[in-house]
C-alpha cells in the first residue's frame, strides 16, 4: 500500500496556484526584450541579478532549489521516494569523476552540487582511490567498468556510453520497483525514449549494431535487440520498428529534429501526470509537482535563451513544453 500523504498534497495544492500557465508562457513568449521578460519573472517571484547567461542559470538553478526544498520539508527530510528523478545526476558526477581522475586535471563547475543521493564529494574520492566499494553498490559495476576502459583504450566515448546505460539501467529498475504510478512511468519513459535519442545519434554516426546495443538499457515497451539491429541499418530502419510501437506517433517529431522529439517526450509525460491534479492523498501529487516545476523551467530556459540569442518567436515557441496548469 502507498503511505498517505493528505497534508503534503493539500501544501502542494497551493503551491500548485504559483505555477506558470500557458498563458503565462505565451505573456514571456510576446516579450520584445529580455529585460521585460526578466520584469515578467519578477512579478511571479523569479529573480534575476542581470541579463547574463550567469545570471540567468543562477535564477534558474535557485527556482529547482525552492522545489527540492519544499519536497524535503514535506517529506520530513526523508527524499528517497524521488530517488529516480535523481539517479542521472548522480551519474553525471560518476562520468565527471571518472574523467577527472585519468586526466589529471580539474575542471571548475564540472559536477553538480544539488540534486543528487550520493554527495559528489563521495563519489570524487572514491573514483581518485579506485575505492569502489566506497560507491552505493548499484553504482560500483558501471563505475569500475567505464573507468577500466577509459585507462586502457583512452575512448571517452565508451566510458561516456558505459556510465549512461549505468544510468538508464538504475532509472529503470527504480522504477520498476515504485509503487506509484507516475514514478513508475516516468522510469520507463526515460528509458524507453533516451534509447530511442540514442539508437538515431548511433545510425547517424553509422555505428554498428554492437555498438547500439551496448549503448541501450532494456525496458519493458521497446524491444532493444530490434532497436539495436535497426540502428546498425540506418535511420529509416529505426522509424519502421519504432512504427510497430508504442512510440508511433512520436515519428513525425523525430523526423523533424532532436529538439522535436524532446519536446514530444516531456509533453507527454505532461499529459500523463495531469491525472494527478484529482488524486489527493498519495505521493502521486508531489511527483507530479516535481515534474511540472521541472518543465516549466525547462520552458523559461528555452525561452531567454532563444531571447538571448535573437530567435525569432515562432521559432522560441515550437520548443516551449505543455504547462501542468
Amino acid at each position: 500500500m502507498e503511505k498517505q500523504y493528505t497534508y503534503a498534497v493539500a501544501r502542494i495544492r497551493a503551491n500548485e496556484l504559483s505555477l506558470l500557465t500557458g498563458a503565462f508562457m505565451e505573456q514571456l513568449l510576446s516579450a520584445k526584450t529580455m529585460r521585460e521578460c526578466l520584469s515578467i519573472l519578477s512579478e511571479r517571484g523569479w529573480k534575476a541579478d542581470g541579463e547574463s547567461n550567469e545570471a540567468i542559470e543562477a535564477m534558474l538553478s535557485f527556482e529547482q532549489k525552492k522545489t527540492w526544498d519544499l519536497i524535503r520539508e514535506l517529506t520530513g527530510g526523508d527524499m528517497s521516494a524521488f530517488d529516480v528523478f535523481l539517479y542521472a545526476n548522480d551519474y553525471h558526477n560518476l562520468k565527471a569523476a571518472i574523467k577527472e581522475a585519468c586526466t589529471s586535471q580539474e575542471v571548475p563547475g564540472i559536477y553538480m552540487k544539488e540534486g543528487t543521493t550520493i554527495p559528489y564529494e563521495q563519489i570524487r574520492k572514491a573514483i581518485a582511490e579506485q575505492d569502489f566499494g566506497a560507491l552505493p553498490e548499484r553504482m560500483q559495476e558501471g563505475a569500475r567498468e567505464a573507468m577500466d576502459l577509459l585507462l586502457h583504450t583512452r575512448d571517452g566515448q565508451l566510458c561516456d556510453v558505459t556510465v549512461d546505460r549505468a544510468a538508464l539501467e538504475d532509472i529503470g529498475r527504480a522504477g520498476k520497483a515504485c509503487e506509484n504510478r507516475i514514478l513508475k512511468e516516468y522510469g520507463e519513459l526515460t528509458v524507453a525514449t533516451t534509447d530511442i535519442k540514442i539508437a538515431v545519434r548511433c545510425a547517424k554516426a553509422k555505428k554498428d549494431a554492437e555498438f547500439a546495443a551496448r549503448a541501450l538499457a532494456p525496458c519493458d515497451t521497446l524491444d532493444v535487440s530490434r532497436l539495436a539491429a535497426a540502428a546498425g541499418s540506418g535511420e529509416d530502419e529505426i522509424m519502421k520498428y519504432l512504427e510497430s510501437t508504442v512510440y508511433s506517433d512520436a515519428l513525425s517529431e523525430l523526423k523533424k529534429s532532436p529538439s522535436a522529439f524532446e519536446k514530444w517526450c516531456d509533453d507527454r509525460m505532461m499529459d500523463s501526470i495531469r491525472q494527478e491534479l484529482y488524486h489527493p492523498f498519495t505521493i502521486g501529487p508531489l511527483a507530479a509537482y516535481i515534474l511540472a516545476r521541472e518543465s516549466e523551467i525547462r520552458s523559461v530556459r528555452i525561452i531567454l535563451t532563444g531571447k538571448l540569442n535573437d530567435l525569432v518567436e515562432e521559432q522560441i515557441r515550437e520548443r516551449v513544453r505543455k504547462t501542468y496548469v
